[in-house]
């Protein structure tokens, strides 16, 4: 298993959002770095949840459930999507500032490429956050 982190702006589409709808298309991303993650992502793999933009911080936890497929608000066939599922919300969100002050996230795409939208996370790193959120 592999374990990924996902931006959203909560304006566009939230937590909330997926929550109420269960699964979602993860659609409409337009990075080739952030296509070449949608592509490495296999079904199973743990994803974090994070909103953007007021209040950056990562709030849940989803799974992915269905692999890459053609991004369906994409005119080029190039562009991918895969579905995820939402899972449980962390107790309190994780935001930011604190994922950046901790010395063990220091390498992580959010800190290091922060606008990138779908990045790679180790498994400690991951454990880190959902723990932070505890």
């Amino acid at each position: 298993m592999k374990y990924w982190l996902v931006k959203s702006d909560p304006g566009e589409y939230g937590w909330e959002d997926l929550l109420k709808e269960r699964k979602t298309d993860w659609t409409g991303v337009r990075n080739y770095a952030a296509r070449l993650h949608l592509n490495g992502m296999k079904k199973g793999d743990a994803v974090l949840f994070y909103h953007s933009n007021r209040e950056p911080a990562v709030i849940g936890e989803a799974k992915v459930t269905r692999e890459a497929f053609p991004d369906p608000t994409a005119q080029d066939d190039k562009w991918v999507a895969v579905e995820l599922e939402a899972g449980k919300s962390l107790g309190k969100p994780v935001p930011l500032q604190s994922i950046k002050a901790e010395k063990r996230l220091a390498d992580i795409g959010l800190v290091r490429i922060g606008r990138l939208s779908v990045m790679p996370l180790q498994k400690p790193e991951y454990e880190t956050i959902v723990k932070m959120g505890r």
